[in-house]
């Protein structure tokens, strides 16, 4: 069973694609900020990390930074924000990670690009 991360701190969002994805036949570890999003990608070694930007402690530019080049691993990483802000997009993708995706989106796009990916 592949596993994915979930690092966002808003719990209802968390909530709703942990639970569409478990449907899909994912395992889903959740983090509510980027020191436990850090904790779990190196004790669980996810095959897909979703990340928001904004998060408590750590930004997800960090966590893209820390996967990339401390862990030296090239696990998928799509993150989102709900700032369609470019120059944060283009540092996103510069850093290495994989998809983008604006808030809000549908929780069934987010399957179709986690799908996508893990395929």
């Amino acid at each position: 069973m592949k596993k994915i991360l979930i690092a966002e701190d808003n719990s209802m969002l968390s909530l709703l694609l942990k639970f569409r994805l478990e449907k899909e036949g994912y395992e889903l570890l959740i983090a509510e900020n980027g020191k436990e999003t850090i904790a779990l990608i190196e004790e669980h070694n996810p095959e897909l990390i979703l990340t928001d930007i904004m998060m408590p402690f750590i930004s997800g530019l960090e966590i893209i930074s820390h996967v990339r080049n401390t862990l030296k691993n090239s696990t998928p990483i799509i993150v989102f924000s709900a700032s369609g802000q470019e120059e944060i997009v283009l540092k996103a993708f510069k850093l290495g990670a994989t998809d983008f995706m604006t808030k809000p989106f549908s929780p069934n796009e987010m399957v179709n690009r986690v799908k996508r990916i893990l395929r």
